[in-house]
């Protein structure tokens, strides 16, 4: 995908890939019933799958975002390097679920929206979820308004309960939960350095087999 885009997160998802419990459990907790302390190790759980997310460069439960472009692909030859570059659109996240709505609008500021199965065609089959127009046809084509005039609108995520997020990151996640749990204050360098590449590395080497590559 060489179109440049904006992401936002518009729905959050609304339940986390760890549970409260399960967490307790893996960080041995004697007294599950600190309030104050389980609203710490709940915060640990969001953080944690923020970051993996992030570094996935994924979603993992059903969450919904918008992407702005800035103007539609247009298919064209590459003739310098014998190569054709086609006018799909690709879905960031992983795991498109649905494509909402897609609209845009023109030079003077009037929104249009596209039509599925009219306007384009969309597959959630593979890693990335694509769009392009339909056979013979093409993407709207002239100047658009100067800031975000294309919004894409989408939902994602493995699904809408955790049995679907892979094991490898519930582990990533169970890691960076404990290291961060024992360590509640910025570790000194002199007793950090080896403890902290070693946890990186563990989490980083769980994570890299399903992440998506950001071109």
């Amino acid at each position: 995908m060489n179109t440049e885009y904006n992401l936002k997160l518009v729905t959050p998802p609304v339940i986390e890939p760890l549970t409260l419990q399960e967490a307790q459990a893996y960080l041995r907790v004697e007294d599950i019933t600190d309030d104050e302390e389980n609203s710490y190790i709940q915060t640990l759980i969001t953080a944690a799958r923020e970051w993996c997310e992030t570094y996935q460069h994924r979603a993992y439960i059903t969450q919904t975002w918008e992407m702005s472009l800035k103007e539609f692909p247009c298919a064209r030859e590459d003739s310098l390097n014998n190569y054709h570059i086609p006018n799909i659109i690709e879905i960031p996240k992983g795991n498109l679920q649905t494509i909402n709505s897609i609209n845009y609008k023109d030079i003077y500021g009037t929104e249009f929206n596209l039509v599925e199965n009219v306007d384009y065609i969309a597959s959630n089959s593979g890693i990335l979820g694509k769009i392009c127009p339909p056979y013979g046809t093409i993407f709207p084509y002239g100047p658009l308004w100067p800031l975000d005039p294309i919004i894409i609108n989408f939902t994602c995520g493995y699904g809408d309960n955790a049995t679907k997020v892979p094991q490898k990151v519930k582990q990533a996640m169970f890691m960076l939960i404990s290291h961060w749990y024992d360590n509640r204050s910025i570790i000194s360098e002199l007793r950090s350095v080896d403890v902290t590449k070693e946890m990186a590395f563990a989490v980083t080497s769980l994570l890299k087999m399903d992440r998506i590559t950001i071109l």
